[in-house]
C-alpha cells in the first residue's frame, strides 16, 4: 500500500514541478534581433546599430541553380544545356565509348563493391563480407553549431593545514 502512496506523491510532484517550470517562463522579449532587421528593413524603434547586420543576398538558390544551366547567359536554358550534365554523367558511365550503356557499365558502382567486399574471390559473400556493404551513416547534422566550452576556472587551493 505504501508504494502506491509513494508514486501518486511522487506523480503529484512531478506535475507540480512541471507546473512550477512551465509558469515561470520570462515574459521579456527575445535576445534575437527581429525578422525585419534580418532582412535589411528598419525596425521600429531601432536606431542603428555599431553591428549592423549584413543584408542576404538578392538571388535565391534557385536563381543560383538556373544560373549553372544556362551556360550561355542568355535568360533561357536549352535543351542542349540542360542535358549538358547528363551527357558528363552519362560518358563516365559509357567506359568502352561505344555510346551504349551494359546493365555492367551502369551498375559499375555496385560491381565494383561486390568485388571489393568478396574478399576470398569466391563469386559470392557469407555474412561477414556483406556485412562490409552497409552503407556508413553520418551523424546528422544539427543546425546549430557545436558549443564552445568555456575556459575551465582553478578552483583556488586552501594551504594545507599542518597538524
Amino acid at each position: 500500500m505504501w508504494r502506491y502512496l509513494a508514486g501518486g506523491f511522487g506523480a503529484l510532484l512531478l506535475v507540480g514541478a512541471g507546473l512550477f517550470l512551465w509558469g515561470s517562463r520570462p515574459d521579456s522579449p527575445s535576445p534575437l534581433p527581429a525578422a525585419s532587421a534580418a532582412v535589411g528593413l528598419p525596425s521600429q524603434g531601432a536606431e542603428e546599430d555599431d553591428g549592423a547586420l549584413p543584408e542576404a543576398s538578392a538571388r535565391t538558390r534557385e536563381q543560383k541553380r538556373f544560373d549553372r544551366y544556362d551556360k550561355d547567359r542568355d535568360g533561357a536554358i536549352t535543351r542542349d544545356e540542360y542535358l549538358a550534365a547528363r551527357r558528363k554523367a552519362y560518358a563516365k558511365l559509357d567506359r568502352d565509348g561505344d555510346g551504349k550503356l551494359s546493365f555492367d557499365e551502369w551498375a559499375v558502382k555496385a560491381t565494383t563493391k561486390f568485388a571489393i567486399a568478396d574478399r576470398d574471390k569466391s563469386g559470392a559473400m557469407n555474412p561477414a563480407e556483406f556485412a562490409t556493404t552497409a552503407v556508413k551513416r553520418r551523424p546528422a547534422r544539427r543546425g546549430c553549431p557545436p558549443a564552445q566550452k568555456a575556459p575551465a576556472e582553478a578552483p583556488e587551493q586552501a594551504p594545507a593545514e599542518e597538524s
